[in-house]
């Protein structure tokens, strides 16, 4: 049997909010509303369905896979933007993006607090054969 990801909900304070952030700063197609849901769909045949939540929620992580360019387009909106980004997942690198396995990559929050974070290459792939 094959197993693969559909979907996962996020939970957001806007999802309106949140889900036009994922779709403008990735240059997806615009969210589908699907039930009470957004879903935001990405190119590998998954979604990211988002939902309101009045409740407190802890912040999830999400981490995405992308080209050179669409890296130097997503990093490009993020400094015009003015978000707080770092080179590490400790927040500890401001400003800056890291070239962790051959690749580059930067965290930065979406506007209900959860972790972003872009790299162009794999963890590990620096160590591939």
């Amino acid at each position: 049997m094959m197993i693969s990801f559909n979907h996962t909900i996020v939970a957001a304070k806007d999802k309106q909010e949140s889900a036009t952030f994922f779709t403008t700063l990735f240059g997806l197609p615009d969210a589908a509303p699907v039930g009470h849901f957004l879903a935001v769909a990405l190119y590998n045949g998954v979604s990211l369905d988002f939902m309101d939540s009045s409740d407190d929620f802890p912040p999830q992580h999400y981490a995405f896979l992308v080209g050179e360019d669409d890296f130097d387009r997503i990093y490009g909106l993020i400094v015009e933007w003015g978000l707080d980004h770092w080179a590490d997942p400790r927040q500890t690198l401001p400003g800056a993006i890291n070239t962790n396995d051959g690749g580059r990559g930067v965290y930065f929050l979406d506007p209900s607090g959860h972790f972003l974070e872009i790299i162009t290459r794999p963890y590990g792939w620096a160590d591939s054969p």
